[in-house]
């Protein structure tokens, strides 16, 4: 390659062996757009932060002086009435777990199964559609509606109590289309290069699902559970309809009544408005937004435990 040839590819925009690309600069209009849109995204970012970060302000503020006592975390409010002083939570916050956890123990294996299925085994075919076209329903489905759907059902037709169960039952509808879309998202950002490879191996394919896609995919999967699950946790319309309130500590989500976090924000806020209640509100307001903060630093750190690395 002569001397001519080589100013020719310069000239051309061709890379020469030995030496380094040139690209064409941006004009300044294009320049000018990107710094734009920067901002642009930045001012949207902190206008979504500035009601966040004010909403959890206020609720630390104002519930954090009930909160911090010992007997909001060892007592229930059995024998105290909502307008005086005193009392604890704890009889709320099991109620709210043994829900949420009872909810949880039917909705993953449902959700991740069924997001498994839609993106491994129902590429187009008539059963992953309708399954898809449901869970599109199921996640614009208001909370009262699930909630008197699992009464008529449950219920009036079946003849059950009123119950923590019942609540569960609802909140299952709720938080199943949740898992399944965070779920079959993940799964679908798995590459398929991965795949492929183990099939190649001689692998099968619910070994491959089983070994390779979920554990690939498993940060991302147990952010969408927690999710889902701090969702379904703050629901009030279930637990308004399907249970009755108590001020007692109940670990049986058959029995009759069973109280928790939501219900028992709208039993105070039925109680008026003295100041030991709106305390007491908030307090419970802020145990829910740290039960919560709690539950997904613990799913986090197991997810990054199992996947052996930090995604």
């Amino acid at each position: 390659m002569n001397a001519t040839s080589l100013s020719q590819d310069n000239a051309a925009g061709h890379d020469v062996i030995g030496t380094t690309p040139t690209f064409p600069k941006l004009s300044s209009s294009r320049r000018n757009a990107n710094a734009i849109s920067k901002w642009i995204i930045r001012v949207c970012m902190v206008t979504a932060l500035i009601p966040l970060v004010w909403i959890l302000a206020d609720v630390l503020i104002k519930g954090l002086k009930v909160t911090l006592t010992l007997d909001w975390w060892t007592k229930s409010q059995l024998g105290v009435l909502y307008t005086e002083p005193g009392g604890g939570m704890v009889h709320a916050i099991i109620g709210t777990l043994v829900q949420c956890g009872v909810a949880s123990v039917f909705s993953i294996p449902i959700g991740v199964f069924t997001a498994v299925y839609l993106v491994e085994y129902g590429a187009n075919n008539r059963l992953s559609r309708i399954t898809t076209f449901m869970v599109d329903i199921l996640t614009g489905v208001p909370s009262i509606v699930a909630a008197l759907f699992i009464y008529s059902v449950w219920i009036a037709l079946f003849g059950f109590n009123r119950s923590g169960f019942a609540v569960s039952l609802a909140l299952v509808l709720l938080m199943v289309p949740v898992v399944v879309r965070t779920t079959e998202e993940m799964l679908r950002i798995v590459p398929q290069d991965l795949r492929e490879a183990s099939y190649a191996l001689g692998v099968p394919r619910w070994k491959t699902i089983v070994k390779i896609v979920l554990p690939t995919a498993w940060s991302g999967i147990v952010t969408g559970i927690m999710l889902a699950i701090a969702r379904i946790m703050g629901e009030s319309a279930p637990v308004l309809i399907l249970v009755g309130s108590t001020q007692g500590i109940n670990w049986d989500p058959t029995g009759n009544s069973q109280s928790s976090l939501p219900l028992m924000m709208l039993d105070m806020y039925r109680a008026g408005t003295s100041p030991a209640v709106v305390d007491k509100m908030w307090g419970a307001a802020l145990t829910l937004v740290l039960l919560i903060a709690v539950l997904t630093i613990t799913a986090r750190i197991l997810s990054i435990r199992v996947t052996g690395k930090k995604k």
